[in-house]
Order: structure tokens, then C-alpha cells, then sequence
């Protein structure tokens, strides 16, 4: 066995065994695949095994990324995935130090995300041509992530029994196999009654049978890809800008909610984020707002 294969015979442990630990979602899983691999690639050329990189071999690859324009964010993923993987080998035996232990993470500058406005936000649910089936499909979909906070890939990989009409709730499995329960607007249950009526019959054809909520063309769950082409679609129909995302619904969604007073825990819980500070970013979005309002209305602002 030579060294890359070595180096991927490493990875696929490691890999298996953060999948049976700690539940980790496919994407995640995929991401760390990756950065592991391209390491282990520029490893081999050195003569060397993932499990032989010594603490210089880390800072020097670190290094060959930045030269090569690797995003800052990018590059913090890949010092954890590091991280991660060394602090494996040594309490499975496979090294007696961690490399990585005294390389400290870069500090990274939290970009706010895109604020769509309220008034935004009703210019995009209102895009969609309700006349047709997919018009109807994507409007229900809009509704449902501005109204629930959904993630993209929780969105698309919806099914009909994760859905309470009752209750008016959904249902969730997110990151690392999390699940949680969110409450669903009467606008948005009005929208999804009206596109399983309506619209998912046309669309299921005569596919075989399958309990995808959002289906596309070909009978089957639409995919992020295609929905993240709709949006950006709806985007340009809506007169907003094209850096906007399906991501920055979730974004309005949180904003939205603080604006209108709701706690900070309450929309953690609600976005399924499992540490607080990863939703105070959206409480600086919500002060600009508050504070923009206040300098163009208050008479001393």
C-alpha cells in the first residue's frame, strides 16, 4: 500500500467514526473528506502520510493555501477538520502528539448577513406565478422558509408527514441529526394547502408514489440547485439584488423576529443553532435596523 492510499485508508476511519460519534450531516462529513484528501495529495508529494505530518508540514501546507487565494473561512475548516482528525489519531493510538495543538485558529470577521427588508420580502413571496403549478410550488416554498426559518436543505428534503396541520407545526431533522419543532404562519399553511391541492398532483404525474413535499418536473423531491436557480429568478423579477440567497430568508426570518421583540433564545431555538453566540449575529443586523430607524425618525436622532 503506498502513501496516498495509506493517508485514505486513515481518512475513511476517521470519517466513520465521527459519522457513528457525533451524527454529523453528509455535507459536513463530505467537506472534511475533502480537505483530508487534498492534504494527504499534497502529503504524497513529500513522501509523506497524513499520519506522519509533523506541526511544519501543517504551517507550510496552511500557508501553500493562501498563496493559492483559499478563502480565509475556507481555511479556518480546514485547521478544525485538522484539528479533529490528529486529535483522533492520538487517543486511538496512532500518534503520540498532536500537531496541531499550539496552532491557533485565525480570527475570522463575521460578515452581517443581507438584511431583506419587510417590504423585500413581500416583493419576493409575491414573484411566483401562482397560475401556473411550479409558480405555485415555489411561492408555498418562500412562505414556508420566510415563515419557519428553514434551511435550504431542510426545505428541499421536506416530507408530508413531517407536517402537523393541526398544530400548524413541522417537524425538523437538522445539523448532526438535531431535531426540533417550529411553528408555521397561517399564511404559509394557507399556501401549502393550496399547493398540495393544486399543484403537487400535476407535478407527481403518474411518477411512482413518494412523500417529497416539493416535487419538480420529473415526479421527485426538488433538488437545492434547482431551487436556488428559482430564487435567483424571483430575485431579479423582484427588482432585488442578485447577492441575495435562499439563505438570506432564513436571515430575514431571525431579523424579523427580534425587530418585532422576540427573545434571542427563542429564535435560537427556532433556527435549531446549538450555540447561542452563533445567533447574536442577527441581533447586530436587528440594532442597525433599530438604530437607522431611530436617526431618521427621532427628533434628537
Amino acid at each position: 500500500m503506498n502513501h496516498l492510499q495509506l493517508s485514505y485508508s486513515t481518512i475513511d476511519r476517521f470519517i466513520d467514526t465521527i459519522w457513528s460519534e457525533k451524527g454529523l450531516s453528509k455535507l459536513t462529513l463530505d467537506a472534511y473528506q475533502q480537505d483530508l484528501k487534498l492534504f494527504a495529495q499534497w502529503l504524497d508529494k513529500q513522501d509523506l502520510t497524513l499520519i506522519e505530518a509533523s506541526q511544519t508540514s501543517i504551517l507550510e501546507y496552511m500557508a501553500f493555501k493562501v498563496d493559492q487565494k483559499s478563502a480565509a473561512r475556507s481555511n479556518a475548516r480546514l485547521l478544525s477538520t485538522l484539528k479533529q482528525f490528529y486529535r483522533f489519531q492520538v487517543r486511538t493510538g496512532q500518534r503520540e502528539e498532536n500537531p496541531t495543538e499550539l496552532i491557533s485558529a485565525p480570527k475570522l470577521n463575521r460578515n452581517l448577513p443581507d438584511n431583506l427588508s419587510e417590504k423585500d420580502c413581500d416583493n419576493l413571496l409575491n414573484a411566483p406565478d401562482i397560475k401556473s403549478e411550479f409558480g405555485l410550488r415555489d411561492r408555498c416554498m418562500l412562505e414556508l422558509m420566510y415563515s419557519s426559518g428553514l434551511r435550504v436543505s431542510e426545505l428541499v428534503s421536506l416530507e408530508l408527514n413531517q407536517l402537523n396541520y393541526n398544530l400548524g407545526l413541522i417537524r425538523l431533522t437538522g445539523k448532526g441529526n438535531k431535531e426540533r419543532v417550529v411553528p408555521v404562519g397561517e399564511e404559509a399553511l394557507f399556501w401549502i394547502r393550496k399547493y398540495i391541492k393544486e399543484s403537487r398532483p400535476v407535478l407527481r404525474k403518474e411518477q411512482r408514489p413518494t412523500d417529497a413535499l416539493f416535487l419538480s418536473s420529473r415526479g421527485s423531491g426538488i433538488t437545492r440547485q434547482a431551487f436556488w436557480q428559482h430564487i435567483k429568478k424571483y430575485l431579479t423579477i423582484a427588482g432585488l439584488k442578485d447577492s441575495y440567497s435562499p439563505h438570506s430568508l432564513r436571515h430575514a426570518f431571525a431579523t424579523h423576529l427580534l425587530n418585532h421583540g422576540a427573545d434571542l433564545r427563542t429564535v435560537q431555538m427556532l433556527l435549531g443553532h446549538s450555540d447561542l453566540s452563533t445567533t447574536q449575529i442577527y441581533t447586530h443586523v436587528a440594532q442597525a435596523r433599530l438604530q437607522a430607524l431611530h436617526e431618521k425618525h427621532h427628533p434628537r436622532g
